[in-house]
């Protein structure tokens, strides 16, 4: 969640509702009150404090658009959780990729500059990398960040 600027923008993009999830007590407080500063709250605007998880996983809902972007590492030692974008990645993903819907879009995020995409999640997904999409032209290609845009396959391809 951080300072909740995702959420915010899905809110000022037409977003009805939205579901912003962290373990961090102290950035879902200071997203909300982001949100709220911008015009934005109510019961439709959801936040969640847990592992994402763990929230994946037993989540039942179903999301037109899913942002992931991970710490590169962290770890809780309230709650012995610990969480390398590295390594667990393909987990994260293919969870939050079960709550896209078909005609969906997940866009995954990640500042760590050694990073390296499972291959076989670009077997999984329709996967695209929109990295200098995303960055101002003066950031492009000083490996700042990367950023993919995941589908669904459709019975086309």
């Amino acid at each position: 969640a951080y300072t909740g600027s995702a959420t915010v923008y899905a809110a000022q993009g037409g977003a009805v509702s939205t579901q912003t999830v962290d373990l961090s007590e102290k950035y879902l407080v200071r997203a909300q009150a982001n949100l709220s500063l911008n015009g934005f709250g109510g019961c439709l605007h959801q936040f969640t404090a847990a592992d994402c998880l763990q929230w994946l996983r037993s989540c039942r809902e179903s999301y037109g658009l899913i942002f992931v972007d991970p710490p590169t590492f962290s770890n809780s030692r309230h709650k012995n959780i610990v969480f390398d974008v590295q390594q667990d990645h393909p987990e994260l993903l293919r969870l939050a990729m079960n709550l896209l819907t078909h005609d969906g879009v997940l866009i995954f995020s990640t500042n760590y500059r050694k990073f390296a995409l499972d291959t076989e999640l670009e077997e999984e997904f329709v996967v695209q990398e929109i990295t200098e999409q995303t960055l101002p032209k003066d950031f492009q290609g000083k490996g700042m960040h990367r950023c993919w845009r995941f589908r669904h396959h459709s019975e086309e391809e």
